[in-house]
């Protein structure tokens, strides 16, 4: 069974980077007790969008795209202002935000996997870097807002989520799947276990401290 290489089309990148944006800047204009201006909400978008792409690429020890590709800091930023914009019509209601944030964990996950693939990274190295591209954005957004990390605390499979989708993605194509199927469905299992942990309430146990019986 042969690997199928492929070079991750810029349009893809685009599009992630685009509802990245309007994610990150939907959930800054969520946190109006911290007075966040509108640069900061931009900011913020910008972060999520370009924030996994980063990293991937620092840890690929390739150019970061958000840097060498004309369009996607244009791309982030207008996502964001529409974030922006619509966050208004949408703040009565939470889970267009849950889906959005799983979309876009899925699209980076995929993305970050399958550039991996295509420059040689073995399997599991792939799936480093696709969880990694994935909850990139999430982490920056958190240290701006001043969070606590997503992926580290007891909520609903964060971290998770993405590398099921990810791992997903490099079986299939160790399968030779086409790597547009398989990112797409790489992005729907993402998408599925994030909404579906939300719904259900699926955590991982708390830690506790270990204690020795009393002789």
């Amino acid at each position: 069974m042969s690997v199928v290489p492929f070079a991750v089309p810029l349009w893809a990148e685009l599009l992630a980077a685009g509802l990245g944006g309007a994610q990150g800047a939907l959930l800054a204009a969520e946190h109006r007790h911290q007075r966040i201006d509108l640069l900061g909400v931009l900011v913020i978008g910008l972060l999520v969008a370009l924030g996994g792409s980063l990293l991937r690429d620092v840890v690929l020890n390739q150019p970061p795209v958000v840097i060498w590709a004309n369009w996607y800091l244009l791309v982030a930023a207008a996502g964001a202002l529409v974030g922006m914009v619509v966050q208004p019509l949408l703040s009565r209601v939470g889970w267009p935000l849950i889906l959005l944030d799983a979309i876009v964990m899925g699209m980076f996950g995929a993305i970050g996997a399958s550039k991996a693939l295509s420059l040689g990274v073995g399997p599991v190295g792939a799936v480093v870097v696709g969880v990694i591209g994935a909850i990139g954005g999430g982490i920056l957004r958190d240290v701006a807002l001043n969070l606590p990390f997503s992926f580290l605390q007891v909520s609903t499979l964060y971290a998770v989520a993405a590398g099921a989708g990810v791992t997903v993605l490099v079986v299939l194509n160790a399968f030779a799947v086409p790597v547009l199927v398989a990112g797409i469905v790489c992005i729907v299992v993402t998408t599925a276990v994030r909404v579906a942990a939300v719904v259900f309430d699926w955590t991982f146990p708390e830690q506790i401290p270990f204690r020795r019986r009393q002789a």
